[in-house]
């Protein structure tokens, strides 16, 4: 896909372009000669720009060499940032993808300026390739593929090749593992079952030699699962425990649980959403998603960490036999609930995801989850949600996120919130203690179930899709959390007791 070079090769060329405060750089100085000085005049006119994303196709009417050249505006040398050149490349590859180019080459220290070295700028040429060049599979009778059409990028640099070649690699497995999530919260629920969630996680095993297990609903029940269970009572497909396993080190200690609400499809249950409500639950399954596709980049990096991967997947649906408001219901972890909501049914099955994570020896703990329709009331739908009971673990969890660009945002759990949640006549907890703070009452019921395990919360309900098209992904699904989960196990540091 990728190809370090020295010199041009193709006949279609990316280059960025800071704002002037003199004379062009020395890249661009060298390609203005053989332009015959024509890029000093076009930027003089206007005709090519520098601002911020914008992208200007010239037609160099060279028949032996470059036959196109498209420039992308970068802003303010100083200003320029790792976000701001994926931005860029996004709009330079979304440009050629448009115009059904099959190679293109690139000019890489066109892009270094500000805090980006030209390091950093491969690794965001790479992902930002993959990321905004990929398209929503669809299934009409001509359906479409999400690979990209462009076929390869040359990348023409004098920097040492090696190195270049290191970042491009990374960058393009956080983009591909971010897709991967993207592909499967895009599908639809027919298809994408809790068995075919399954299968789905049985062939990443295969991949990366991931140890795997798989619990049927008999072994649920023999277990005592009674979260995830209670969800899947109403359905007529069977519930998935899925469990991946990642060894990095010699000896499974500080291990990290990551956990992924895995509801392939949520009618609301009993609680019945409205008919509007209902449409797009397919992907009530994000964080699944999101943890797949980061044991995928874990996968191939290959970090010196111990990770546990935990996905309870079911689908929940109306039945004669799906559980009701008023039912009692008794989790994996003995702790007995109380269920006044049947549309708050993540929470069951990832207090048993969150539970059996600790029984596999998860020293650390990181949900994700589209919980709540409380997180877009209080954050919108461009930041996610996060609780916490272990500042540390935070702090090195937003270091990530920040990393990343995936907005993350704190919000409290205090004793008062830990309170209503266990505002029950019949049970232990209760798993809707109402509309108030809904965002938070999700978080502080889960906080129950991690209880002093290090544990971090990510509602990415307003964050996991989008109806708009950006610079590095159509519509639809984002990924959301996948690069986050993923750079936060790359460089995670055991926390000291």
């Amino acid at each position: 896909m990728f190809k370090v070079l020295d010199g041009l090769e193709g006949e279609s060329l990316i280059v960025g372009l800071f704002k002037q405060n003199g004379n062009l750089s020395k890249a661009l100085q060298e390609l203005d000669k053989k332009l015959n000085n024509q890029l000093t005049k076009l930027i003089k006119s206007g005709e090519i720009s520098s601002a911020k994303n914008s992208v200007a196709k010239l037609y160099t009417f060279d028949a032996e060499n470059v036959k196109r050249i498209y420039f992308v505006g970068l802003g303010k040398e100083k200003e320029f940032t790792f976000q701001k050149a994926m931005e860029a490349f996004g709009h330079a590859f979304q440009a050629v993808q448009q115009d059904q180019k099959k190679i293109v080459s690139v000019q890489l220290s066109t892009f270094i300026g500000g805090d980006v070295e030209e390091v950093d700028a491969a690794h965001a040429l790479a992902e930002a390739f993959a990321l905004s060049t990929y398209k929503i599979k669809n299934y009409k009778q001509r359906s479409s593929s999400s690979e990209s059409s462009i076929e390869a990028v040359h990348v023409l640099t004098d920097a040492d090749k090696a190195k270049i070649n290191a970042a491009l690699t990374a960058g393009y497995v956080y983009g591909r593992g971010t897709n991967s999530a993207r592909t499967l919260v895009n599908m639809p629920s027919n298809l994408l079952t809790a068995t075919e969630l399954a299968n789905y996680s049985i062939e990443l095993a295969k991949k990366y030699s991931f140890e795997i297990e798989i619990l049927e609903k008999k072994d649920m029940e023999e277990m005592g699962m009674g979260g995830i269970l209670a969800v899947n009572k109403g359905s007529s497909e069977p519930p998935k425990m899925i469990v991946l396993k990642y060894q990095g080190k010699k000896i499974w200690d500080d291990a990290i649980g990551l956990v992924g609400k895995g509801i392939t499809y949520d009618t609301g249950g009993y609680s019945l959403k409205p008919r509007d409500g209902l449409v797009n639950m397919k992907t009530d399954m994000a964080g699944a998603a999101a943890v797949l596709g980061a044991m995928e980049i874990i996968g191939e990096i290959k970090p010196k960490q111990n990770v546990v991967a935990v996905i309870p997947a079911t689908d929940n649906m109306i039945g004669s036999g799906a559980m009701k408001p008023d039912d009692v219901i008794v989790s994996l972890s003995g702790k007995t609930i109380e269920i006044l909501n049947t549309d708050a049914e993540g929470r069951l099955a990832l207090a048993d995801g969150i539970t059996y994570a600790k029984q596999h020896g998860a020293k650390y703990i990181i949900d994700v989850a589209t919980l709540t329709g409380g997180v877009i009331v209080a954050l919108g739908k461009h930041t996610t949600g996060a609780m916490t009971n272990n500042e540390k673990l935070y702090d090195q969890l937003l270091k990530a996120s920040v990393e990343c660009n995936e907005r993350i945002w704190r919000l409290p759990i205090f004793e008062d919130d830990r309170e209503r949640v266990k505002n029950s006549k019949m049970a232990d907890l209760n798993n809707s203690p109402g509309r108030e703070g809904h965002a938070i009452m999700g978080g502080a019921f889960l906080a129950e179930f991690a209880e002093d395990t290090p544990w971090v919360h990510l509602d990415i309900a307003g964050t996991s899709t989008t109806a708009k098209k950006g610079p590095l992904g159509p519509e639809g699904a984002t990924g959301v959390m996948t690069r986050t989960l993923a750079a936060f196990v790359e460089k995670f540091v055991p926390i000291k007791s």
